[in-house]
């Protein structure tokens, strides 16, 4: 089930830098890795995913640089910066709160049908 769109503009930074905080990825690859690791939960297009990246790295949160990849094809990957692993443990943080908060409500825990 997709995540409406609030939803995710708001976990999509998180989900991404918390894929660069393994390794360095490029574009594509992230695009899959959401998909596949969120079970499509997460998924989204290239034209979603390169105004995050590019907002993450003008916030010094990503970094790039560009390498040749299979059959000498130019790619550019991202890598997190030291700032993104802060930003990382404080987004982590405030996820975990909501998480809490939403538990304590009963909307993480109720049955499939939800509360009366």
């Amino acid at each position: 089930m997709p995540v409406e769109r609030e939803l995710m503009r708001g976990s999509g930074p998180l989900a991404v830098l918390q894929l660069l905080s393994r390794r360095a990825m490029y574009g594509y690859e992230l695009v899959e890795a959401l998909e596949r690791e969120s079970q499509g939960v997460l998924a989204m297009g290239q034209s979603t995913l390169y105004p995050l990246l590019y907002n993450l790295e003008a916030k010094g949160l990503v970094s790039s640089r560009t390498d040749d990849g299979e059959a000498g094809r130019v790619r550019r990957y991202y890598s997190l910066t030291a700032a993104g692993q802060k930003e990382l443990v404080r987004q982590r943080k405030s996820w975990r709160a909501l998480a809490q908060a939403m538990r304590a409500l009963g909307v993480l825990d109720a049955p499939a049908g939800g509360r009366a």
